[in-house]
């Protein structure tokens, strides 16, 4: 509101400018007689840009990877006393924040481009058999050694994990393998609808995204 301001009292006048959007001239001019004398501000301002030069240093100083975390217990053993809190938000204000590890995972990779199966159960899971209708899916989950993929399979009867198979990679082999084991585990699957979302995960071939078995 400020820089308007700047920009049309030439013109308008401050006051009138101020009078149409609702704020205080006082308010206006207290804001420029701080720009021209940091004196006046208050001390909680002050402090938090004597904050920011020192959260802008120690994360530079490392290799800007330092979370708010991290930096928070940099300055504490240099003996700045200050919140957690205080910190995230200055980050957070300077766009500041830390490296994250491990890579980054994702699961469905949708094409708009390719054909979709139509929709054989109309968004409608429900059965009212086992067999009747299975819903596959893909998810990720960090442990130790980092993160692994994880494939199952459910029948919505009884809502239990019909087939399923973890790994490290994400691969065509890791959902195949967790539909054969559902096939080998249930064998009678006449009239069995198959259905999976409309991304393609680790090249699973989207024919296998909803199928019935005759």
């Amino acid at each position: 509101m400020v820089t308007f301001v700047d920009s049309n009292k030439a013109e308008y006048g401050v006051e009138p400018i101020c009078n149409e959007i609702r704020i205080a001239p006082s308010s206006y001019y207290e804001y420029k007689a701080r720009e021209r004398d940091p004196d006046r501000m208050p001390d909680r301002i002050k402090r938090d840009m004597r904050l920011e030069l020192d959260i802008q240093r120690v994360w530079k100083d490392n290799f800007r990877v330092y979370g708010a975390r991290k930096v928070w217990q940099q300055l504490l053993r240099e003996g700045i006393g200050v919140a957690r809190c205080t910190v995230e938000r200055l980050m957070k204000k300077l766009g500041m924040q830390g490296v994250r590890r491990g890579k980054e995972c994702w699961t469905t990779i949708s094409d708009d481009l390719l054909d979709r199966p139509t929709d054989k159960v109309n968004r409608q899971f429900t059965a009212t058999r086992p067999n009747q209708l299975w819903v596959a899916d893909i998810t990720f989950v960090a442990t130790w050694i980092g993160f692994v993929y994880v494939a199952f399979i459910t029948d919505v009867f009884a809502r239990h994990i019909v087939g399923w198979r973890v790994s490290r990679t994400l691969r065509t082999n890791l959902v195949l393998d967790a539909l054969e084991q559902a096939l080998w585990a249930r064998r009678e699957t006449t009239g069995l609808i198959h259905h999976s979302d409309r991304g393609s995960q680790g090249g699973f071939n989207r024919s296998l995204q909803q199928w019935v078995v005759e």
